[in-house]
């Protein structure tokens, strides 16, 4: 049957230019948009490519009125008009759409949705299947036995049951739905305060939108008042919102056959936007060379209909096993990945091995695969005792991606994997995190971007949800070529990424001096995990209950009647309806909101929300930690092992998980309880070494302020010494509240904190707390002008830097959008000093590593929380490592002002904090 696919290339427009960041070419020129949308035309066309399409059209409004503005003139009158950068974008988006073969259709006088609502209903008649991609609710109306809407954004697909199950009424009531719960966008109304639950139950109660006009003097409250209200506007609501499907447009179906691509369009107009990977994929990276900026080198062209699959081998007999075997003792870099029975990378063991050692040259090693007429496997003990020394020789050079997960896995079966020299996940964080929109990297996102092609997803072998299957029990043949991917696809990758990292002394320095060492540090603190007294947490967690009942009881009676804590509707009648607090912000859907934000607010001056944060905060620490962390204990090691996320945030900094043991409070006193819970083994102490003010010895570094700097070298208290210019008394008459004012000026102004922000914090009218800042910025000038200096070197380049070198790009620091500008000047202000901490702690963790590996120590890292390090120290040791940890800790960077690491010791992580 053929099959027509329609996008309403408007729907995406907005969604693609607001959703994407300031993207612009080396001339300014915005491109977020036709990013945006030619990347949502490539991935619809993927997920179409079997059993393929006959016919296709991507559908625009046309400027000006159309027939709806004449039957209602305030018809999408609230839309504000085009932003002059998205209004630059249209025509080469247009251009750029014709090229790539889609027939483009803008038809005057009418709207794209009766344009596709027309095609659509031409398309049925005639016995096609219809798919459109839109992400507009109104044309569920369309969807039908032959029609379906799929939202490429949101990845929902809707048919008939699907309409059903997200609206509450088919397909044919959906007109009728609309028109009683109106549509903001075109600025229909529809009844006052009828929401969709209403709309639907009167629907099914009363059959249509006429059964409820009919029936409209028996809806008793004020919600029958309002639909009353409504009566003569409901008919005229319906027909706004109706989809035409009658038109006479200027082409039929016939029209509308895929077309050639006009190659040198396309080469024009990529070039000219700056669009590398599309332009790789029309001409080949040799011909992307042309492009304005720097591009990588040319790498093994791939093409995007699987054909890079067809030398993959299956190793299945000892004599390939042997060949192979002989391939990677030979090659300069072997690309390796594992396939696993579990993500756990404690609990996971091998399914198979993957190994290339050329672009298109590599081989899945089969090992455990169990299901019904499987052929024979290698035996897996010993295959893995001939791989082991490969495995283990550090002179064999290895490339994965994520390869500290592999490295887990091996681990599990007694192998200590040596010799990683690459990983294609740290290589793309260090070289593109944060720009250009990137907001992944993955594998497949990696493939994406850099070499045109679409990767087999996990999905298409093994299912989702309930119904997926282990890896194991995927067909040998179907795994090879999905495995064998992988370790080919880390090669290709490495041709692309590491030149470019190779040309630029600063990231090179944080790849190899930084990333890639501290990767082995962290397997380590991984593997080692941490002990914890599960009988004081299990106390601890009973005490809270306590505590929490007893919340509760206070909150009813301040409420003056019980309610459910935890439900935000209650919440919200209770506090603004029934106590009548002021609603200091609204939910996306209108109503008060009940955050933590909200709510530290409101408890400045009233005792239940005081009451509610109080019982908020205790309930997480119980269901994150007293309660969680006792079951997360490894059956094997009797310890908790988190995960550390490298490859995360844009400043360089860890995340912790499975459990993440970087958010436990330590300014509560349950919170250090929890802390205490973490404890040494018998004759070992745990040692916290933590840098102190680090933050603000970078920016002296950065900003060169002489009396920062004078400050710092001198060891003076930098908040007293901003309390006494502030306040304007001697140091030794500064007291502890206005200590701790200048300690917020002190961080806050450095993250870009303004008068409002800086007043709201320490309750003080704005007018004052402005004072306090000009007071500080003429106490210390140097700051004032490196943050303008930064302002502007951020707006000039797209990117500001750290201390050592990491590239932090700031893809809002064009934005119009006013909020999304300023945030991310803050940003340029904060990130070089986050940025330069999070160099500093991972550098200290090699140092500190290689140290002990030099002195053969038995003293183990255990945690990075921020700026802290956290050991286990025999006792014997606890002279040597106490006196020489410091020195390591601040040798590793020479800044302006000195280093300075506080070190604390004890049984538990409280007492040595």
């Amino acid at each position: 049957m053929p099959t027509l696919l329609l996008v309403d290339g408007s729907s995406y427009l907005y969604r693609a230019f607001h959703a994407l960041p300031d993207l612009r070419t080396t001339r300014s020129e915005p491109t977020g948009a036709l990013h945006g949308v030619l990347n949502m035309l490539r991935r619809i066309e993927s997920d179409h490519q079997q059993p393929g399409v006959d016919y296709k059209a991507c559908v625009f409004d046309a400027k000006g009125r159309t027939f709806r503005d004449d039957w209602y003139a305030p018809y999408k009158a609230n839309r504000p008009p085009m932003p002059g950068d998205l209004v630059r974008q249209i025509e080469p988006l247009y251009a750029a759409i014709a090229a790539l073969g889609w027939p483009l259709l803008v038809v005057d006088g009418v709207e794209a949705d009766d344009v596709i609502g027309t095609l659509a209903t031409q398309a049925a008649a005639q016995g096609m299947q219809v798919v459109v991609s839109t992400g507009d609710k109104d044309l569920a109306q369309l969807v039908g036995p032959q029609v379906r809407l799929v939202n490429t954004m949101s990845n929902e697909t809707l048919d008939e049951a699907g309409v059903v199950s997200r609206f509450g009424v088919p397909a044919g009531r959906i007109v009728d739905y609309l028109a009683l719960v109106g549509d903001t966008v075109d600025n229909v109304p529809g009844v006052a305060k009828v929401g969709a639950k209403t709309a639907v139950r009167w629907l099914q109660q009363y059959g249509s939108l006429d059964g409820v006009i009919a029936a409209a003097n028996d809806i008793g409250g004020a919600v029958g008042d309002n639909l009353r209200r409504a009566l003569d506007f409901l008919p005229l609501a319906r027909r706004l919102l109706t989809v035409r499907c009658d038109l006479e447009l200027p082409l039929t179906l016939a029209e509308l056959q895929p077309r050639a691509l006009d190659r040198e369009r396309l080469l024009e107009l990529f070039r000219h936007y700056e669009m590398r990977s599309w332009l790789r994929e029309v001409q080949g990276t040799a011909d992307a060379a042309a492009a304005p900026a720097a591009t990588p080198p040319a790498t093994t062209p791939v093409a995007a209909d699987g054909a890079h699959r067809a030398a993959y081998e299956t190793i299945l007999d000892w004599p390939a096993f042997d060949r192979w075997l002989q391939k990677i003792g030979h090659c300069a870099l072997t690309a390796l990945d594992t396939e696993t029975t579990s993500l756990d990378p404690f609990a996971a063991r091998l399914v198979g091995l993957s190994l290339a050692v050329a672009p298109g040259e590599a081989a899945y090693l089969p090992l455990a695969h169990r299901y019904p007429g499987a052929p024979s496997q290698l035996p897996q003990d010993a295959v893995l005792a001939r791989l082991q020394p490969w495995l283990e020789n550090p002179a064999q050079a290895k490339i994965g991606q994520n390869l500290k997960y592999d490295q887990h896995v091996l681990a599990n079966h007694g192998i200590r994997l040596a010799g990683v020299r690459h990983d294609t996940l740290l290589e793309s964080y260090v070289l593109e995190s944060g720009r250009d929109g990137v907001r992944g990297h993955d594998l497949g996102q990696l493939a994406s971007r850099h070499l045109g092609l679409q990767t087999i997803p996990y999905e298409a072998l093994c299912g989702k949800g309930a119904k997926q299957i282990g890896f194991e029990q995927v067909a040998i043949d179907q795994a090879a070529a999905y495995a064998a991917e992988d370790a080919d696809l880390c090669l290709r990758l490495q041709q692309q990424l590491q030149p470019q990292i190779d040309g630029d002394a600063g990231l090179r320095r944080i790849y190899e001096e930084i990333e890639i060492p501290v990767r082995d540090v962290l397997f380590r603190m991984e593997r080692t995990g941490i002990l914890i007294d599960a009988g004081l947490l299990t106390q601890q967690s009973h005490e809270i209950g306590k505590r929490l009942l007893e919340l509760e009881e206070r909150a009813h009676a301040a409420a003056g009647q019980p309610f459910n804590l935890n439900s935000p509707k209650q919440l919200a009648e209770i506090l603004f309806d029934r106590l009548g607090l002021p609603v200091k912000k609204k939910t996306p859907t209108g109503t008060p909101s009940t955050d933590e934000e909200v709510l530290s607010e409101l408890a400045l001056d009233y005792p239940l929300p005081k009451i509610l944060l109080e019982s908020r905060q205790l309930a997480k620490l119980k269901g994150t930690y007293t309660d969680k962390l006792p079951k997360m204990i490894n059956a094997t090691t009797g310890r908790v092992h988190t995960s550390y996320a490298q490859a995360v945030a844009v400043t360089g900094r860890l995340a912790s998980n499975d459990p993440n043991l970087q958010n436990i409070p330590v300014r509560t006193a349950e919170g250090r309880r929890i802390r205490a819970a973490f404890i040494a083994p018998p004759g070992s102490h745990l040692l916290s070494a933590d840098y102190s003010q680090v933050e603000l010895r970078i920016m002296a570094h950065l900003s060169q302020d002489a009396r920062l700097l004078a400050a710092f070298a001198a060891g003076e208290d930098v908040h007293r010494a901003t309390a006494s210019e502030i306040f304007g008394v001697a140091a030794a008459e500064v007291g502890a509240d206005q200590r701790r004012v200048a300690k917020v000026i002190n961080f806050g102004l450095i993250y870009g904190m303004s008068a409002f922000g800086l007043a709201r914090q320490l309750d003080l009218e704005r007018g004052a707390a402005q004072s306090y800042i000009d007071r500080y910025f003429a106490r210390y000038p140097g700051v004032a002008a490196y943050m303008e200096e930064t302002r502007a070197a951020a707006k000039r380049q797209g990117y500001v830097e750290t201390v050592f070198g990491r590239r932090l790009w700031l893809p809002e620091i064009r934005s119009s959008n006013v909020g999304r500008r300023q945030g991310a000047e803050r940003a340029a202000i904060n990130a070089p000093m986050q940025g330069t901490a999070a160099d500093l702690i991972k550098s200290a963790m090699i140092a500190v590593q290689r140290w002990l590996d030099g002195e053969g120590l038995r003293t183990r890292l255990l945690l990075q929380v921020h700026d802290e390090l956290v050991l286990e120290v025999p006792a014997n040791e606890l002279p040597r490592v106490r006196g020489e940890l410091p020195r390591l800790m601040c040798e590793v960077a020479a800044l302006r002002v000195p280093l300075v690491v506080d070190v604390g010791v004890g049984g538990n992580w409280d007492e040595a904090h």
